[in-house]
């Protein structure tokens, strides 16, 4: 099954209209962009999407309306979290993954709980016997994942099959690579790392930006696969600055400017979240006009 899931998977954003209903229409192109110019697989609801501003009634209608248009051409992911244990494993015991072949679930925020809550948090997961994919991004959880815990639940759990790792420090990326059991597999959780990860011994990228750029990011992260490290970094190094630009203000905004840019969604943002700043937006253009 994981091996399904290499290569670069995109987190979605959810287009928005100007009244911040869901924009279905931009939502069917995102879905039709990103399958025509080469990702690999699609994470649906995971942080990107905004899914803590969606109504169970709206998420539900995401999921169907992905499902529909992908219709079994790309594998899919679903992002179920929180920090409430035994509600996220209801959830996903509930939820009909018939469509998916994983869950995609971030360690519990603002709870902050130590490196054995942590693992007693996901064996609880495992324990649902679905495939589930650890989310380790500290930036928004407040608490790292430490690549002890991480080995200790894949050396236990078959089913906790891969992580995405987004920590600060790319060492505990390579810390895990080394260590890990065979079967268990890394993606890069941080689209600036993807490279060095891959070339490392990970599986690609679970990305961002590789929304925007479907054909050249994904013919990085081959290139890398292949090992063809040169022509790989060709590719990064044009990809750098915009990949930095997007996450200034926050995600989702700066994609949702590239996205908007490009003409595939309008530039709306539910509340706590706005879209970004003037000055963003112009450097964020003047390097697109760059890249084209």
């Amino acid at each position: 099954m994981a091996n399904r899931l290499s290569g670069v998977g995109v987190a979605l954003v959810t287009p928005f209209n100007e009244d911040l209903s869901i924009d279905f229409d931009s939502l069917t192109k995102l879905v039709e962009y990103n399958i025509e110019n080469g990702t690999s697989y699609l994470v649906v609801l995971g942080t990107t999407a905004e899914a803590a501003t969606l109504t169970d009634a709206e998420r539900q209608q995401v999921i169907d309306h992905i499902v529909t248009v992908n219709n079994g051409r790309l594998p899919l992911v679903l992002g179920i979290g929180g920090n409430n244990t035994m509600a996220v494993k209801q959830q996903i015991e509930s939820a009909d993954l018939s469509n998916f072949d994983a869950v995609l679930s971030a360690s519990p925020y603002y709870n902050k709980p130590n490196q054995e809550g942590l693992y007693q948090h996901y064996k609880a997961l495992a324990a649902t016997g679905k495939n589930i994919i650890i989310y380790n991004v500290p930036s928004r959880t407040g608490q790292n994942v430490e690549a002890a815990t991480t080995l200790r639940l894949a050396k236990e759990f078959p089913n906790l099959m891969m992580i995405k790792e987004a920590a600060p420090n790319i060492l505990q990326y390579f810390d895990i690579l080394r260590k890990k059991p065979e079967g268990f597999h890394l993606v890069s959780g941080d689209d600036e790392f993807t490279l060095p990860v891959t070339l490392a011994g990970g599986s690609g990228v679970i990305s961002v930006i590789g929304q925007a750029y479907p054909k050249e990011f994904s013919g990085m992260v081959q290139l890398a696969l292949d090992r063809k490290v040169d022509e790989a970094y060709e590719i990064h190094n044009k990809l750098v600055d915009i990949t930095r630009l997007i996450f200034v203000e926050g995600n989702p905004a700066g994609i949702k400017t590239v996205l908007a840019e490009k003409g595939i969604i309008k530039n709306f943002l539910r509340l706590p979240l706005v879209p970004a700043s003037e000055p963003l937006q112009a450097l964020i253009k003047a390097e697109m006009q760059k890249l084209s």
